[in-house]
């Protein structure tokens, strides 16, 4: 009896050493899935936390620049600037634009947008036709007249119409029929439908939107590029400086400024915001127009020649 007893309690014994064993390997696992799931919900609220700090320091270079601006007054205004501020662990880089720099696709006469194509590339023959639908796409129709944009787009088997109205974002362009992709591509760095201008601030107007003012040739650039950095916002100097396209002469003032905000964090992070805003008044400072996150250089104007 005591033998089998003691076999009994044996057996007994190995049932509970197996039960341990598996209570442990499950325990094990338990903390691995545990661990894990701590780290990845760290690295997440890590980014999250991040996310957060980018928002707000992009708002608050809209809120420093949108002070700058306001304060210098509408005369003193400058139409570009840059500064630099530390906050959260991170450096924020900003630099501001006024969009009198770009090419405002619903107000520029056809002339410039088709320099403008033939500049970035385009043929002749192509940059007109692009430019004629650009003004098709943007100009209502005439009343009891029939509506021949309408009727070209049905004919090129799309299935929408033009717009015949005012461009709500420069991405519509991409909508225009006859303007290839690769054109859009190169064009949209230089143009905007925040301006509020036909012409273009051509002080701080990229070196390619220079050369597509009508009259202008590349003798008559080249000299207005070496002598632009010294010219004072003085439409008399400019339209000398300018030469054979002085009758486009044109400083005019925009009260929308685009914003980019380029921000480096202690931890190796880095992104860039472009925001466009629009200034206003007591009440309301300044108004968002556009917002990007996490825009690429190279959809961002090219820096000046001589700056």
């Amino acid at each position: 009896m005591r033998t089998q007893d003691a076999a009994a309690t044996s057996t007994e014994r190995g049932f509970v050493i197996v039960a341990v064993l598996w209570i442990l390997v499950a325990l094990s696992a338990l903390a691995t899935i545990f661990s894990v799931y701590l780290s990845n919900s760290a690295r997440a609220l890590a980014v999250s936390d991040t996310s957060l700090q980018a928002e707000a320091l992009v708002s608050a270079s809209v809120e420093l620049t949108t002070y700058q601006l306001l304060l210098a007054g509408e005369k003193a205004r400058p139409a570009r600037g840059s500064f630099r501020f530390r906050l959260d662990h991170a450096e924020a880089l900003v630099t501001f634009t006024s969009e009198a720099a770009r090419v405002d696709l619903n107000l520029a006469p056809k002339e410039m947008l088709s320099n403008l194509f033939e500049v970035l590339g385009a043929e002749e023959k192509m940059a007109k036709e692009a430019a004629e639908r650009i003004i098709g796409w943007r100009t209502p129709p005439k009343a009891n007249a029939a509506n021949e944009e309408e009727a070209l787009y049905a004919a090129s088997g799309l299935a929408y119409a033009p717009r015949q109205s005012s461009f709500a974002h420069v991405n519509e362009l991409s909508l225009v029929a006859g303007v290839p992709a690769e054109l859009i591509d190169r064009a949209l760095p230089f143009m905007t439908v925040f301006s509020g201008s036909p012409d273009v601030d051509v002080l701080i107007a990229p070196p390619e939107v220079v050369a597509a003012l009508p009259g202008m040739t590349p003798a008559a650039l080249t000299d207005f590029l070496n002598q632009r950095t010294g010219l004072p916002r003085d439409p008399s100097a400019v339209a000398a400086a300018l030469g054979s396209a002085r009758t486009n002469a044109r400083i005019p003032q925009s009260k929308s400024f685009r914003i980019v905000t380029t921000l480096r964090f202690d931890n190796g992070r880095r992104t860039s915001s472009e925001i466009v805003i629009e200034l206003g008044d007591g009440k309301e400072p300044y108004r968002v127009l556009s917002w990007q996150d996490d825009v690429e250089s190279v959809h961002r104007l090219p820096k000046l020649a001589g700056s």
